[in-house]
């Protein structure tokens, strides 16, 4: 047997303090998650059960229950809207935390059920709701609803307009009640998450490397003693074997002297430089949160670390990938310029300014093309007033000059900026009941009827309304992006307010036409039949809608152009210079649309000025997309000097990424910046994964503020949640998390290079 100077205890006793401490440490990080999580699944909703409304947690409800949402609460989970406190069954909806889009969404409930408006009479209700499986698809759903009435059963249709999606909130209505039918992680945004991972960095993954080599080594070391001592043994015996030595086992007597040896050589591995890593970087982690600089002051709110494993690598991020809405934005739009009949105008302070004129304008009067924009832009949106302010507003003038009493929702951010700006310049949207709009035009009162609304899509890239005029003459107010109005302007300063639209984009602003067209009785009567028999379709029925909105919304004339602003957080533009500067590669992945996309990278400093831009958009098959792919290879070799900015969206990147996965990185990567629009939260995560996976194995952090940035949070190497406006749930699956994107910059430029630094000697100091 080996005599040994240290015991398996003594060996054994640091080994045990190691994993212990190890323990604690990451056993006190994720309790303070499951801390997170138990809030919300704790939340308390209120269900209908035995004829009355009884109070229970989230986590609770299940498929078929009944459940009461209020004004402002978050809806715990997927339900198909039943009711609401309006006669027409409609709520309005924000899914800013889902897909990046702070607009107000329209949901409707079956007609035949939108009447049962109490707890009493919903008990009563006896249906059958049939839909699809649960698919990671915030967009689709696929159902009906069957209620049994004593005279017959009703079926009728269920879609997307009728779900209400978990993590979405309530706005704009007072109560709601709906049903459960996805729940847990069943719901569509619980399919979009991904399985959370251990993080490590790359120093601990270099640690085990050489600890493994080690570890060999030490193997190597114990089983050359082992031989070397029966070959000593056998030629040179120093003393007479024992009558124990004698009778046991050979075998277990070489297992003994082997780990005798490990014991004796085990000094080799440093088994307290985990201890001392760990504890560096637990007690280093304080220095993030008690750091002034990363404070925000308006929200009192300070740097949270969740993982402290991540620190060092903070300082070694190669591809940064981050939300827009929340994230680079404030969520504040903003009306700051416009052209009316080819003038251009200027903001200020409640009064629109011709270009040019300098100082105040006193008393100022308005022409009728400036009258005529002002009420399409109060005509011709989604708007709607905050029920609350409904009822206790005094009066209609009291309205347009009380800016503070009334707060709109809309379906668009840029229309709550144009008819506010409208309201202070003198024509306000004062109310609506659905069939009337009444505008309060400097003082005196318009009542509009609401003839029918062409919505918008994504193709038609506009809306249009049909309102009869208080002089009973008809006009089609349309409203959309420069490329889908100017096209089909026939009159109106076209030339003049073409280069105007050039010229706001250049400074950042987002566009928007505004056009009209009168329409006779005749015309409007044949419109409305084959608006009808196109609603009506049962075959293609929304390319046959969008066909007869097309011949619609043709031979406009030209009113004017809108110019918002999406206002930035502050020092945006100098944190992605100074990223971009420091050799990080900054890619923007949002779920909002294209032109708005766009126009904050601009603003932003993501896109530049003289930078070439490639669209890959708009792909209907691969065939297709593989033809675009190849056309900008072309155009980028050809342009191998100039600056490249790409733009992809959802469905193209879809069809990119299914049999041309290469060529579309070796584009991404000969590009100075890329933006991906409309895209799914799976989809975010599916690019991180993409770039933690080129041969260079990069290191990649992704910021998001919302919901649908959860998954490429957890897909990232490093993830970090920004304490913005859309809840709680990028904050609690993140690694990190900072109050403004600009303290990004001192978080890696200054904390993770220090980092890096103690832990390489750190390290060193033990090995070396």
């Amino acid at each position: 047997m080996i005599d040994t100077p240290t015991s398996p205890f003594t060996s054994g006793l640091p080994l045990f303090f190691v994993i212990t401490v190890t323990a604690i440490k990451q056993g006190y990080e994720d309790l303070l998650r499951h801390k997170a999580d138990n809030e919300v699944n704790n939340t308390p909703v209120y269900v209908i059960r035995s004829g009355g409304l009884v109070q229970t947690r989230s986590q609770n409800i299940r498929v078929g229950d009944i459940v009461k949402i209020e004004k402002d609460q978050t809806f715990p989970t997927d339900l198909v809207l039943l009711s609401t406190d309006h006669a027409n069954g409609t709520c309005y909806v924000t899914t800013a935390s889902l897909d990046g889009e702070t607009n107000l969404k329209t949901h409707r409930a079956v007609p035949e059920i939108a009447k049962l408006q109490s707890v009493s009479q919903l008990d009563t209700l006896r249906a059958v709701i049939t839909c699809h499986q649960p698919e990671p698809d915030l967009y689709r759903f696929v159902g009906q609803i069957a209620i049994n009435s004593p005279e017959e059963e009703i079926v009728r249709p269920l879609g997307p307009e009728n779900l209400l999606l978990k993590g979405a909130s309530l706005k704009n209505t007072n109560q709601v009640f709906g049903v459960a039918v996805y729940t847990g992680m069943d719901a569509k945004i619980a399919l979009n998450y991904k399985s959370k991972s251990q993080k490590r960095s790359s120093v601990e993954k270099s640690m085990n490397t050489f600890l493994i080599v080690f570890l060999e080594i030490l193997v190597i070391e114990a089983v050359i003693s082992t031989i070397l001592k029966y070959s000593w043994l056998r030629e040179y015996p120093y003393n007479e074997r024992t009558a124990q030595e004698k009778n046991s086992s050979r075998i277990l007597t070489g297992i003994s002297d082997f780990l005798a040896f490990m014991v004796l050589y085990n000094y080799i591995i440093p088994i307290s430089l985990y201890v001392t890593v760990e504890m560096q970087k637990f007690l280093g982690s304080f220095f993030i949160v008690w750091d002034r600089d990363l404070y925000h002051e308006a929200s009192s709110q300070r740097a949270q670390v969740n993982t402290s494993d991540l620190n060092e690598e903070l300082g070694q991020v190669e591809y940064l990938l981050t939300d827009k809405t929340g994230t680079l934005t404030e969520n504040e739009m903003k009306f700051r310029e416009c052209s009316i009949n080819g003038i251009k105008y200027k903001y200020t302070k409640g009064t629109l300014i011709p270009d040019g004129a300098t100082g105040e304008i006193n008393g100022q009067t308005f022409t009728n093309e400036e009258v005529m924009f002002l009420k399409a832009i109060s005509l011709c949106h989604t708007v709607h007033i905050s029920d609350l302010e409904e009822t206790n507003r005094p009066t209609l003038r009291h309205v347009a000059a009380d800016v503070s009493k009334v707060q709109y929702y809309a379906a668009s951010p840029d229309e709550i900026a144009l008819v506010e700006a409208a309201r202070r310049i003198g024509v306000a949207f004062t109310e609506s009941d659905g069939n009337n709009i009444i505008l309060n035009i400097f003082g005196k009162t318009e009542r509009y009827k609401l003839l029918d609304v062409l919505e918008f899509d994504a193709d038609r890239r506009r809306m249009s309304v049909i309102v009869e005029m208080p002089e009973e003459k008809m006009i089609m107010f349309t409203k959309g992006a420069e490329s889908s109005i100017i096209p089909l302007a026939r009159s109106g300063a076209v030339t003049e307010m073409s280069a105007h639209v050039d010229e706001l984009a250049m400074k950042g602003l987002r566009t928007l036409c505004i056009a009209c067209k009168y329409l006779s009785i005749e015309e409007y009567e044949e419109i409305k039949s084959q608006l009808v028999e196109a609603r009506t379709s049962l075959h293609q029925r929304e390319q046959v809608v969008a066909d007869v909105f097309n011949i619609i919304e043709k031979d406009l004339h030209l009113l004017g152009i809108s110019g918002i602003e999406d206002k930035l957080q502050e020092k945006v533009p100098e944190t992605i210079e100074a990223l971009k500067l420091a050799g990080i590669k900054v890619w923007v992945l949002t779920g909002d649309k294209q032109e708005t996309a766009i126009s904050v990278c601009l603003s932003s400093g993501h896109f530049h000025k003289s930078m070439n831009i490639l669209e890959l958009t708009n792909q209907k098959s691969e065939g297709e997309c593989a033809l675009q792919l190849h056309s900008l290879s072309v155009r980028i070799k050809r342009d191998h000097v100039a600056q490249h900015g790409l733009v992809v969206d959802g469905t193209s990147l879809t069809h990119a990424l299914r049999k041309h996965e290469g060529l579309f990185m070796e584009i991404s990567k000969s590009c100075t910046a890329v933006l991906c629009c409309r895209m799914a939260p799976l989809q975010k995560a599916k690019v991180v994964r993409l770039l933690k996976l080129l041969p260079n194995k990069p290191i990649t952090l992704a910021i998001g503020d919302g919901a649908n940035d959860v998954s490429m949070i957890l897909e990232a190497n490093i993830g970090i949640g920004i304490m913005g406006k859309e809840g709680r749930q990028a904050v609690r699956n993140s690694d990190y998390a900072i109050a403004r994107f600009c303290f990004i910059t001192k978080l890696l430029f200054v904390h993770g290079h220090f980092y890096y630094v103690r832990i390489a000697h750190l390290v060193q100091y033990f090995f070396l």
